[in-house]
């Protein structure tokens, strides 16, 4: 009986979660679903260069199990790009690290924590807030995971 799969942990949730090729409509396009881990192993490799067992530990994932993650990102990522593919962004088994909130009125967007209550955005003072974790289904599950990266 195989163990059970361990949250992985992300930075934050990201800004934007559908891609297209530009002029196609995206009902005739085939949809590929990067899972927000491998959204962030992109992010700790590519984007900010890490070594692999760096990012697995900020990841609190093994260096092996990153290495899949990160593959198999590539992989999904390179047919998008190269196949004319939907690339949507969602699921997968996560906690965030910190949060993002986007006033619905004034398009501000700025970062919080979840052991913050944040009613009012702090540009216009509207009350109309997205948070972005929360569209992904996570704020409370959240809460009591360090901003800091590393193993606990």
């Amino acid at each position: 009986m195989s163990r059970p799969k361990k949250k992985r942990m992300v930075f934050q949730p990201p800004l934007y979660t559908s891609f297209k090729p530009m002029g196609v409509r995206m009902n005739t396009l085939e949809q590929i679903t990067l899972s927000l881990d491998e959204l962030e192993a992109i992010r700790l490799s590519d984007y900010l260069g890490k070594e692999h067992a760096e990012a697995a530990d900020e990841m609190e994932i093994s260096r092996s199990t990153f290495t899949r993650l990160v593959e198999k990102a590539h992989t999904k990522v390179s047919r998008f790009l190269l196949e004319g593919k939907h690339l949507y962004i969602e699921g997968g088994d996560v906690h965030f690290r910190g949060n993002i909130l986007r006033c619905e009125h004034c398009g501000h967007m700025f970062k919080t924590g979840f052991d913050i209550i944040i009613n009012f955005c702090p540009a216009c003072g509207s009350s109309e807030l997205m948070d972005l974790a929360g569209s992904f289904g996570h704020g409370n599950c959240c809460k009591g995971h360090s901003q800091n990266p590393g193993r606990k």
